[in-house]
């Protein structure tokens, strides 16, 4: 009998074993990698399209026209569409991205043959119908507005613009006038132009009849050469900006600069110092700013990474009162992280969250295949969360202050405030 009076024994691992995928390279250059795990008959398929705000031509055209995809095709209307998913218990989902749009599909692999044949003719034969993309403008003004009342939404904004500057893709937000002004000529053009590059995960219970089948749909799949596409980051000396909404109890702050990206060597380390910083309950901002001076109910510091760019951003909701001494306790603790050797207790602490934290995201084939994906359109090696988990697993305090002088030194960075 169970005795559950004594705990079971604690068992620390460090391993990161990701399920191996196969991959396959069609012909027509596109890979396709299949990712088998689960005992579920469900089956995802997601295509990755490299079509994102990055390459626009005219701002908001990656988003309408990757969400417009199943508005129409040259067969059949929104509500058909829609009714032919629902029929065979398939969901899809779209995602227009700053790099990347997703577009990915869920079902049951014995529908998998008319799910799929619907998916690939939504991705080939889209209509873009006018009044669909007259809705489509109404519906996202209108969350525009509402959005636009949010603090949080505005330091977010003002954040982005100001560390990549407000004509780079990732500091560029849409406006109602770029909605305005979009056309059906501009979305095709984007179609035209940037749905012709191609990578597909396959994830779930995966045969050998579901694999002939996605190889067989794709294999003639007219793909197009990547476009080279380049932005340049407009440099901005650090600064504290507050903007007033007038109405607002509360103020939304927003702290960081530019930061490394996933490719480079102090990556992992920065990530980690990031975690200790604000990357969970037990953190510095936390026992700071939310437990000592009860200043905001939640504070985060994130490493926010893009293809080309990313950033360490730190947000907190305030009292409008609360705003500089926020700010000051803030940079306090980046300072205290670049000049006080961090404890064994809390390393070990934060170092034991982390690597948890890590594992504890692939529990399905689909979380899987994410990191997958992750590692492919970002050209890392195959462990590469292994060899995160190991740097974690061998940092110490001296590294920990060299790399919080080098990425994460306050004096660089932007404060912005909005409320």
């Amino acid at each position: 009998m169970l005795d559950r009076k004594t705990p079971p024994p604690f068992a620390r691992s460090t391993s990161f074993d990701l399920l191996k995928p196969v991959k396959k390279t069609l012909p027509n250059g596109i890979d396709i990698f299949f990712i088998s795990g689960g005992e579920q008959e469900v089956i995802k398929v997601e295509l990755i399209f490299k079509a994102g705000r990055w390459f626009e031509k005219y701002t908001g055209c990656s988003h309408f026209a990757s969400n417009l995809l199943n508005k129409g095709t040259n067969k059949k209307g929104s509500f058909e569409i829609a009714q032919i998913f629902d029929r065979y218990g398939a969901h899809l989902e779209i995602h227009p991205g700053l790099d990347f749009v997703s577009i990915s599909i869920y079902g049951l692999t014995q529908y998998l043959a008319p799910v799929l044949d619907l998916l690939v003719e939504i991705i080939t034969e889209p209509s873009y119908p006018e009044k669909e993309l007259s809705q489509n403008k109404a519906i996202f003004n209108q969350n525009l507005k509402v959005n636009l009342e949010k603090t949080s939404f505005i330091a977010s904004k003002a954040f982005r613009k100001t560390v990549f500057g407000e004509s780079h893709p990732y500091g560029r937000e849409i406006e109602e006038n770029d909605v305005n002004s979009l056309t059906r000529a501009q979305l095709t053009e984007h179609y035209q132009t940037f749905f012709k590059n191609i990578s597909i995960f396959v994830s779930g219970k995966i045969s050998e009849e579901s694999t002939s089948l996605i190889e067989s749909k794709f294999a003639t799949f007219v793909t197009k050469a990547e476009e080279k596409t380049e932005h340049v980051v407009t440099s901005v000396s650090p600064f504290r900006q507050h903007i007033e909404k007038e109405g607002s109890l509360q103020s939304s702050l927003r702290v960081g600069c530019k930061a490394i990206q996933r490719s480079h060597p102090d990556y992992a380390s920065a990530v980690f110092v990031s975690h200790i910083i604000g990357g969970y309950f037990g953190s510095r901002l936390m026992k700071n700013i939310r437990e000592e001076k009860g200043l905001t109910y939640g504070i985060y510091c994130s490493l926010q990474p893009f293809q080309k760019e990313s950033s360490i951003v730190v947000g907190a909701d305030v009292n409008k009162e609360n705003v500089s001494l926020a700010f000051d306790e803030i940079r306090k603790e980046f300072k205290r992280m670049r000049e006080n050797s961090i404890s064994t207790s809390e390393l070990n602490t934060a170092r034991n969250h982390f690597i948890g934290s890590l594992q504890s995201e692939i529990t399905t084939s689909f979380a899987h295949a994410d990191k997958i994906k992750t590692i492919y359109l970002s050209n890392l090696p195959n462990n590469y969360y292994q060899q995160m988990i190991h740097s974690i697993e061998s940092i110490d305090a001296l590294k920990i202050m060299e790399i919080s002088e080098n990425y994460f030194n306050e004096n660089n960075f932007h404060e912005i405030a909005a409320g």
